[in-house]
């Protein structure tokens, strides 16, 4: 180490459960981000400041406003710009020692495997199953630790998968993802601030344990959190032996769609943001739904649309005109996705998803109707 890595890392290294040569191993480390977002932010900060030697991160988005209420590593003045130029300025301030290395695209069965090769440990901080289904698989295919955490309003719960370490894989505790629109996201449900500050440090804490190996990781346990009753419980987990990716005789030995197997595919017939303001603007004939919550309606919404919240759709079909033409929305388009495919199989065959959804049409549309 230089002189100015000895001052750097002297509170590290005068611990006999680091030291120095605890301090090198994390010099040499790998490790990826999986999202530059709520959990990836205080993860990614607190191991470059730890010094480990090559910080990868995966992102695709910008930063927006609504970001910034939990996700530290931005600022005001990133708005707009790439969270992975963001980020690297943020982490370069924090320790230009280290080396960053950003891969910026969506992580997806077609790049997860090259791109976690170059790591040895790897930190989860997305907020979708598709992602963390594909995070855990190549990780034991891989046989790299996975450090996973997630949040929900006011829960966080992390643990280490890594069944080459003897503990399970994320399959063992969700073999099956949940039905499609039945677990809201953060952008739906909300989430405390300082929450994935919480739980990500936790993730970098489990991280740098398994770079040192030192104390006991999360291998094998799950460490749930609540924020309102400021309660930390434990529950102990097992491999599953019919595990079909960690199991005694894996049927899934290498990357999925997973999009298809979340059932999160958005393959239906879509419209423009454009193309719905020129037919508002033509005043033709048609149906705008708006499948949100009411909360969100509230918040935000197009005249002269009707709300029905998608948990209620199916009982409520009858106050729509199955001949017309229907357009759906949501925040995203997810759950209007969701909602076109259940009108289409109801008879509604001219029925099509808004591409985008009101977040797309405050974006290039109206700016006057809120984010959130």
């Amino acid at each position: 180490m230089t002189k100015d890595e000895q001052l750097r890392y002297s509170r590290h290294v005068i611990m006999p459960e680091v030291g120095a040569d605890g301090q090198r191993r994390l010099n040499e480390a790998r490790v990826l981000c999986i999202g530059a977002g709520g959990l990836g932010s205080p993860a990614a900060l607190y191991l470059a400041a730890a010094g480990i030697g090559k910080l990868g991160l995966v992102d695709f988005d910008d930063v927006d406003l609504s970001n910034l209420q939990r996700q530290i590593l931005h600022g005001t003045k990133d708005v707009g710009r790439k969270k992975l130029d963001s980020a690297r300025d943020r982490l370069r301030d924090a320790n230009p020692n280290i080396e960053i290395e950003t891969h910026e695209c969506r992580f997806t069965s077609k790049n997860a495997l090259e791109i976690v090769s170059g790591y040895d440990v790897v930190v989860d901080g997305s907020d979708n199953f598709p992602t963390r289904y594909l995070s855990n698989d190549v990780c034991v295919f891989a046989k790299k630790p996975n450090v996973y955490g997630s949040v929900f309003r006011f829960e966080g719960q992390t643990t280490v998968f890594a069944p080459h370490l003897g503990g399970p894989c994320y399959r063992c505790l969700f073999p099956e993802p949940p039905p499609p629109g039945s677990v809201p996201n953060c952008a739906q449900a909300g989430v405390l601030g300082v929450l994935p500050g919480i739980v990500g440090t936790i993730q970098a804490n489990e991280a740098i344990k398994l770079i040192l190996d030192v104390g006991e990781s999360l291998v094998g346990r799950l460490l749930y959190f609540d924020a309102l009753k400021m309660k930390f419980r434990e529950f102990n987990l097992r491999r599953d032996p019919q595990c079909p990716v960690c199991g005694d005789s894996p049927t899934i030995t290498e990357p999925i769609d997973y999009e298809q197997f979340c059932g999160v595919s958005t393959n239906v017939p879509t419209i423009s943001v454009r193309e719905l303001k020129q037919k508002l603007d033509a005043q033709e004939s048609f149906q705008l739904v708006d499948v949100r919550e009411p909360f969100e309606h509230e918040i935000a919404n197009i005249d002269s649309a009707q709300l029905i919240p998608l948990g209620e759709l199916p009982d409520r079909l009858n106050e729509l005109d199955r001949d017309r033409l229907t357009i759906v929305h949501c925040h995203s388009g997810m759950r209007s996705a969701q909602a076109v495919r259940l009108l289409r199989d109801a008879g509604f065959a001219n029925a099509f998803n808004l591409e985008g959804g009101i977040a797309k049409w405050s974006d290039e549309i109206d700016s006057d109707v809120p984010r959130y």
